[in-house]
């Protein structure tokens, strides 16, 4: 299928030599002799490329780009121009169009604006298709991962979205526990409800009840008013309550009854409130322990831990680090107007190879430092913090201080091998050949470790 092209120019001769020579170079072309005409040409038929003469009697060329930016957005609009209308094409380019030509216009330099203007919204398009795959294949609502663990967390998501069971979310700071939450919400029946997210922890014991159930007129000093709490707001909807683990005694009291009984009283009040919610809850500690040290009740433990989602830690899932980073990169690029294209291979690996204690939270922050302080196209080592740099950049200087060349020279491979191979061996030594731990000595993936020792033929000794 060839493209087509309008040519909008009010000059006959010059509008029959363009059609002429993109006609011979395959393109499908028209042309209209006004701006009038080559409105109503667009009102009737789909053209991948406008050509249009600025300055033109009646309807100007800004007109013709004006209405293929409202009406065909995907139309690629270029503007030619006399030397004396520059400002105009320079503001053209402004409105929407892909680039000018000053007249006398080269039939060789317009059709290679037109190849350009072609890649440039192919390759959009391709971006846009690859985009739009990669968040049907690795994403579930702002989750993005392929990894196994994040496999599992899906599959989840999807038995429990449709079910009303209270779900407990477990995981470490920074791994997207409000996330899963708002997945679970988005994909059940409830979707049209309110989600009202509460975290216990920063909210101080003293007001957290009165946050959570509301309280009447008179209630305590300054209570001037009723106030609607967070689960009546939530009714017909999901109420997250998380950091659970920080509630005080007394409230999971009223928790507990809750979930039993889905009834409430205001504080203050006598009346109790009937709601319809779907409670999710989430927490970094480890409740049991939380039980058995008598911190929570066990109790409502069960009543919590109906359907339990542990979320991986990002050291757990690598693998998804590179999909993270493109996702964060499009996102921080896009909010703070910069055209970032890419991260260097260095400077992914120093990603990869970092613990991420703040997890995914923490790389989100990273990549918008990255994004902001960056001074090229892509983003290298140089735009890696410091503080990661130390942990994941190892220097291997004094190796080398300690090291002469000979004259004869070395054989580089054989060496690095060598140093590769004394390296495992040691990590393997040191960790008892548990090859998860050596791997994590050496900062790289338990598979890559054991891809490593089959090429240095490095076999497990039977009474290590």
């Amino acid at each position: 299928m060839h493209e087509s092209i309008l040519i909008v120019e009010d000059n006959v001769s010059e509008a029959e030599i363009y059609q002429d020579f993109l006609q011979q170079k395959g393109f499908h072309v028209e042309v209209a002799h006004d701006g009038d005409e080559g409105i109503a040409k667009l009102n009737d038929s789909f053209f991948d490329v406008v050509v249009t003469d600025l300055a033109m009697p009646k309807v100007s060329g800004l007109k013709v780009l004006e209405h293929v930016v409202e009406h065909s957005p995907e139309t690629i609009c270029i503007i030619l121009t006399g030397f004396g209308s520059i400002k105009s094409a320079v503001e053209a380019i402004k409105l929407g169009a892909y680039d000018y030509l000053t007249k006398p216009i080269s039939l060789e330099e317009l059709l290679l604006t037109i190849q350009k203007a072609l890649e440039t919204r192919r390759l959009r398009r391709e971006n846009e298709y690859l985009r739009r795959k990669l968040w049907q294949e690795w994403g579930y609502g702002e989750i993005i991962g392929k990894s196994a663990p994040m496999r599992r967390v899906f599959a989840l998501i999807e038995k429990v979205a449709d079910t009303d069971s209270t779900v407990l979310i477990l995981g470490e700071s920074g791994t997207g526990k409000e996330l899963v939450a708002r997945a679970i919400h988005a994909a059940s029946d409830r979707r049209e409800g309110p989600f009202i997210p509460v975290n216990c922890g920063a909210i101080p014991e003293e007001l957290l009840e009165s946050e959570l159930f509301g309280h009447e007129k008179g209630a305590f000093t300054g209570a001037i008013k009723t106030r609607i709490g967070r689960f009546e707001l939530a009714h017909g909807g999901t109420i997250f309550l998380d950091e659970i683990a920080e509630m005080s005694p007394k409230l999971q009291v009223k928790l507990l009854r809750v979930l039993q009984e889905k009834t409430f009283e205001r504080v203050g009040g006598t009346r109790a409130i009937k709601v319809d919610i779907r409670v999710i809850a989430a927490t970094n500690k480890d409740l049991e322990k939380e039980v058995r040290e008598g911190r929570f009740r066990e109790d409502l433990y069960y009543r919590l831990n109906v359907i339990p989602i542990r979320l991986p830690s990002l050291r757990e899932r690598v693998e998804d680090i590179p999909l993270l980073v493109e996702h964060f990169l499009a996102r921080f690029s896009h909010r703070k107007k910069r055209e970032i294209k890419g991260i260097t291979k260095e400077a992914l690996e120093c990603l990869m190879r970092h613990d991420w204690p703040g997890n995914v939270r923490e790389l989100e922050n990273v990549i918008e430092r990255m994004v902001i302080l960056s001074n090229g196209d892509y983003l290298t080592l140089e735009d890696v913090p410091e503080y990661i740099l130390g942990k994941t950049g190892p220097t291997f200087t004094p190796y080398v201080q300690e090291f002469d060349i000979p004259e004869e020279g070395i054989h580089l491979p054989s060496l690095v091998a060598e140093f590769e191979k004394s390296l495992i061996l040691k990590a393997l030594e040191k960790t008892g050949w548990v090859k998860n731990r050596a791997a994590k000595l050496l900062h790289i993936n338990r598979t890559t470790l054991i891809e490593k020792m089959k090429k240095q033929k490095i076999t497990t000794p039977k009474h290590p």
